[in-house]
């Protein structure tokens, strides 16, 4: 049984709408597919500048070539290189617009050379000229030649999008981008120029490159003898890390690192740093190190017969293979159903079981 028309069109109209944000999106605005056009064909132009030169003779290839230049067959290959096959809005433009492109191309190139100027800007006007913005194409803040100064970029420039106003660049702020804002200073300014510097990082607000040139400091550096200079935290009455962490200064600030594992507090990285060790390890040679329970004159294992075997701050006693445990002896292991005698428990193992 077929489906109501509204029950089948319901999934695709579904469909349609979680679609539609994602093709929004990668939709290029019509200047941007009408540069894009013009970037093709200019480069399609370039492809083809040499086509029919083959070397020989010269004299006819130049007169070949000179009806090549400006042939309808030339064109055609251009235009037919221009759009992939899944590339729907570039064959749309083209075939919305193929006449305008054979116009340019055979009567009025000569006069208007720069086909993104003729075509995106004063013939389809998607576009206006760079330094330029808005449905009127009107000069950017600070001028179509320089907008923003140079210091930022005109909202809309080169389309007829946008109002025109500056988006300053790191450093930069005011209406034409030719003030500094704060951790900038003043190198050049000028009636056309103005350029902004970073301060020396010790500066909050500066008048030059220098940590002396400072006009405040910045938060973790102090003002000393007529510079800002870090402040060493580190150094501090109370310690500002962990008691299992060592302070290490830093330029305007501090970093709290762990401690090596085998230290009771540090002053620093390493073994060779710690205030005291943890249980197991011992100095030596001014580092903590491992202590060899098993190697100790006094037996480290409590049970008769039982081997010692050492690890990293530790040590593990076990019986040999063969043997199980006892309250106070490794015993031979006894075959299933068979019991310890108290013969058993005392004797100690030889030494072919060890």
């Amino acid at each position: 049984m077929r489906p109501s028309a509204p029950a089948a069109l319901g999934p695709l109209l579904l469909l349609g709408l979680l679609l539609l944000p994602g093709e929004a999106t990668q939709k290029p605005t019509p200047c941007q597919g009408c540069r894009e056009l013009v970037d093709k064909f200019n480069q399609g132009m370039v492809d083809t500048a040499k086509k029919n030169f083959g070397g020989g003779n010269t004299a006819w290839e130049e007169k070949s070539l000179s009806k090549y230049e400006f042939s309808e067959v030339r064109l055609l290959e251009i235009v037919e290189g221009l759009c992939g096959s899944s590339d729907f809005e570039c064959n749309r433009l083209v075939e919305e617009h193929e006449e305008l492109l054979e116009a340019w191309w055979l009567r009025l190139k000569k006069e208007h050379p720069d086909l993104f100027e003729w075509f995106c800007v004063k013939t389809l006007k998607v576009c206006c000229s760079p330094g330029t913005y808005g449905p009127d194409c009107r000069a950017c803040q600070g001028g179509a030649a320089r907008p923003c100064s140079g210091n930022g970029r005109c909202s809309g420039d080169g389309s007829r999008e946008g109002d025109g106003t500056c988006q300053c660049h790191p450093g930069y702020r005011g209406a034409l981008c030719t003030d500094c804002v704060d951790g900038y200073f003043s190198a050049l300014r000028n009636a056309t120029h103005s350029v902004c510097t970073a301060c020396n990082e010790s500066c909050k607000t500066c008048s030059g490159p220098t940590n002396r040139d400072c006009a405040q400091c910045e938060v973790g550096w102090a003002e000393e003898d007529g510079a800002c200079v870090d402040v060493d935290e580190c150094a501090a009455e109370t310690p500002p890390c962990g008691p299992q962490q060592y302070c290490e200064n830093v330029g305007g600030s501090f970093n709290c690192e762990e401690c090596d594992p085998t230290c009771v507090g540090c002053t620093g990285k390493g073994p060779g740093r710690c205030k005291e060790c943890i249980p197991g390890y011992t100095k030596e040679s001014g580092q903590c190190a491992d202590v060899d329970e098993c190697a100790r004159p006094e037996k480290a294992c409590a049970r008769t017969g039982e081997n010692c075997y050492n690890t990293p701050g530790s040590y593990v006693c076990v019986c040999p293979e063969g043997f199980e445990e006892t309250e106070d002896a490794c015993v031979p292991a006894q075959p299933a159903g068979e019991e310890v005698t108290e013969e058993d428990a005392v004797r100690p193992p030889t030494r072919e079981d060890l």
